[in-house]
């Protein structure tokens, strides 16, 4: 009977298996390669690129560009998508409309390959010498739309977002001559060369599509700009005149960081520098690197509030260092002959990463920011990945992704899923590594010896040289012998690791854990309008008292609070930072709980977390009485 009812049920189960041979089963369209490969060889002509940026009220521009063409048939042009310095596909396609393509006044036809949305095929007819394309780039207005780059004051025009480049060829190899017409009153800035201006339209000498992309403008109503020395300019826009008043103390801090970075790595990869700056609300954010410029914002105030913005100023010592490390030593998988090829970004651990190592020093040594500001950062990285539960199953490396896995959006638990962890971490290790050749010899060999041998090189060089793994071990070893292939495997490439402290205790240092918060969370809270609470309750409550940062098996995961959730109140009163504060330090009798009232999505409920560890944010704190090794790292090298 078992074996019949088997065979019964087998025979009703099979009619759907066997079904499956008789219905319809489509085999794939084979996809040709329809895109020429980017090849070093010199494109037939120079191209036209004209760009009226006169629109601020409705932050559209207009784009008309010429492209000479060598044949009759189907021309392919690319709209840029590997973008540099995004680490990832970035190119911004969604905002281009009405593009059209003619000859001699003709319309020419075109269409967009499916399998590439950034490919556009324009059939070119017979006895044609050049083409003209037109369309319009329609830039965020709001931020729910993207980075906002066109505010009543100022603008920041990236040369990718409006233009096309043939495919076929390396971008070095395509010669373009850039046209751009401003508003009438406003100044632009640009590392092109060759300007020209004449009322509000600027012109610049013909360069190569690799530069023009690399040399992005900010142009603004209100601008003014400083000689920094070492052929260096920072040139800036804001908001309202107001904000351009900077001492001559600013800006000799300015300069003496320049004076820093020339010392430490020996050599200018650059003729010249410019520094974009922005100091505005309106416009989006940046901190982008190119090699002879990079764009940068900060707040308004970031002068004329000089004393409350030290955390602010470690993003134009980080730009500045993309020149050296990313722009003129890249790795070699993110290098790419065009903006179409995949860039391969496991190394950016040692572009990022130790970039974010040397902005904290380079910062320090020129007076850009305090010693207590950047202990207090290194302490504040420190205390979250000592607590941070991803690193139990993901790499530092695996994050170097993340730009491309996540497009750099928010994450529901972000401590357990991570993020791009390998700036932050990456400067704790590079900071253990320092530390680790300063002690072996005694301060007489240090990682600015791996600086200058590593991104130094021929002044004014601004071409690009790559490395792989294997060369910065090898750099490493020159300095100062040591396994550090093993060093950085464990450290960079290996998961479920111990807390990133190794060079904080070699320079004769603990992470220690007080009930106030350092000076860099101190400014970090007060810029952002948030309380972060991620040591006590294991969330960041924001000024309207909205739980985000939720940390993984925390006292608020465990208390189902997650992102988004509304704290209303605090034992019976109205939710502000004071009373949560007090309700934590209370809790640590062990017997009395934190309650609150919370809400989501219209639903109220009481809780209570039983967390009894009082406040609590990382600080750094000297142990013994030998040599301070902050100090030796973080003195001057310039000439004083």
């Amino acid at each position: 009977m078992k074996i019949a009812l088997f065979t019964a049920v087998a025979l009703l189960a099979a009619p759907a298996a066997y079904a499956q041979d008789s219905n319809s089963r489509p085999q794939p369209v084979v996809q040709p390669l329809t895109i020429p490969l980017p090849a070093d060889k010199p494109y037939p002509g120079t191209m036209q690129l004209k760009v009226d940026a006169t629109d601020f009220a409705r932050g559209i521009f207009h784009v008309r560009q010429t492209i000479p063409v060598a044949k009759a048939g189907k021309l392919t042009l690319l709209y840029p998508e590997w973008l540099p310095g995004k680490h990832a596909p970035r190119g911004a396609i969604a905002e281009m409309a009405g593009f059209k393509a003619s000859a001699g006044g003709k319309p020419l036809t075109w269409t967009r390959q499916p399998t590439d949305v950034y490919a556009f095929d324009v059939d070119v007819p017979a006895g044609t010498k050049s083409i003209d394309v037109s369309f319009d780039f329609l830039s965020p207005t709001r931020t729910s739309e993207g980075r906002v780059v066109v505010t009543p004051a100022m603008m920041n025009l990236q040369w990718e977002q409006v233009s096309l480049y043939p495919a076929g060829y390396f971008t070095r190899a395509i010669p373009v001559q850039l046209e751009v017409m401003l508003p009438d009153g406003w100044t632009g800035a640009s590392a092109l060369d060759g300007l020209k201006v004449s009322g509000n339209r600027y012109s610049f000498a013909p360069t190569n599509y690799e530069v023009l992309v690399d040399s992005p403008m900010f142009a603004g109503k209100y601008f003014r700009k400083w000689d920094l020395g070492n052929k260096v300019t920072l040139n800036v826009v804001a908001d309202e005149a107001k904000y351009l008043e900077a001492s001559p103390d600013h800006i000799a801090r300015h300069a003496a960081l320049v004076s820093e970075a020339v010392a430490l790595f020996g050599v200018r990869h650059f003729d010249r520098y410019e520094f974009l700056l922005a100091l505005s609300d309106e416009l989006g954010g940046i901190g982008l690197e190119h090699h002879r410029s990079s764009e940068n914002s900060r707040n308004p105030d970031y002068f004329t509030k000089w004393n409350d913005n030290d955390s602010e100023r470690g993003l134009l010592p980080h730009e500045l260092t993309h020149s050296w490390n990313g722009k003129y030593r890249r790795p070699d998988k993110m290098w790419t002959p065009d903006y179409r090829t995949p860039m391969q970004d496991n190394l950016l651990w040692v572009y990022e990463g130790q970039t974010s190592f040397w902005d904290l020093v380079l910062a320090a040594r020129s007076g850009m920011q305090s010693k207590e500001m950047v202990l207090a950062e290194w302490a504040t990285n420190a205390g979250t990945y000592s607590v941070q539960p991803g690193r139990q199953w993901r790499s530092v490396e695996d994050t170097t992704l993340d730009p491309i896995i996540a497009a750099r959006k928010l994450k529901p638990f972000a401590s357990w899923s991570r993020s791009e962890d390998y700036y932050n971490e990456g400067s704790l290790m590079w900071l253990d590594a320092d530390m680790l050749i300063r002690t072996a010899t005694n301060n007489a060999k240090s990682l600015d010896d791996f600086a200058r041998a590593f991104f130094g090189g021929r002044d004014g060089d601004w071409g690009q040289n790559s490395y792989d793994f294997d060369d910065v071990v090898a750099a490493l070893n020159a300095v100062h012998p040591y396994d550090w292939a093993s060093f950085l495997r464990e450290r960079m490439q290996a998961s479920a690791q111990g807390a990133p402290i190794g060079g904080i205790e070699r320079a004769g240092y603990r992470l220690v854990w007080r009930d106030a918060p350092n000076v860099y969370d101190r400014d970090r809270m007060a810029q952002a309008k948030n309380t972060d609470l991620t040591h006590s309750l294991g969330m960041t409550i924001d000024k309207d008292g909205v739980a985000t940062g939720i940390l993984w098996d925390g006292p608020a995961f465990k208390a189902d609070i997650v992102n988004g959730t509304k704290i209303v109140a605090v034992d019976g009163l109205s939710y502000s930072r004071e009373r949560i504060e007090a309700a934590i330090r209370a809790a640590t009798d062990a017997k009395t709980p934190v309650r609150l009232l919370v809400e989501r999505g219209g639903r109220y409920r009481n809780i209570e977390i039983d967390y009894h560890g009082g406040l609590r944010w990382p600080h750094l704190e000297k142990t013994g009485s030998g040599p301070d090794w902050f100090d030796r790292l973080l003195a001057a090298k310039r000439a004083l």
